[in-house]
């Protein structure tokens, strides 16, 4: 089976991001969504839209 290097460094830092919040997911998440305000680039919702009545 082909290592593929992508794969494997998303996955260490995967490993670092969850061991730097010791595996607290609320924690994990709490950060990621600090640091895309933070970031200043606009962020896109592709939540759906309501269904009209027919």
């Amino acid at each position: 089976m082909m290592k593929d290097e992508v794969v494997a460094e998303v996955r260490q830092t995967r490993k670092q991001q969850a061991a730097k919040f010791h595996y607290d997911l609320k924690a994990i998440v709490a950060d990621a969504r600090k640091r895309q305000k933070d970031s200043g680039h606009q962020v896109v919702s592709f939540a759906s839209k309501p269904k009209k009545a027919a």
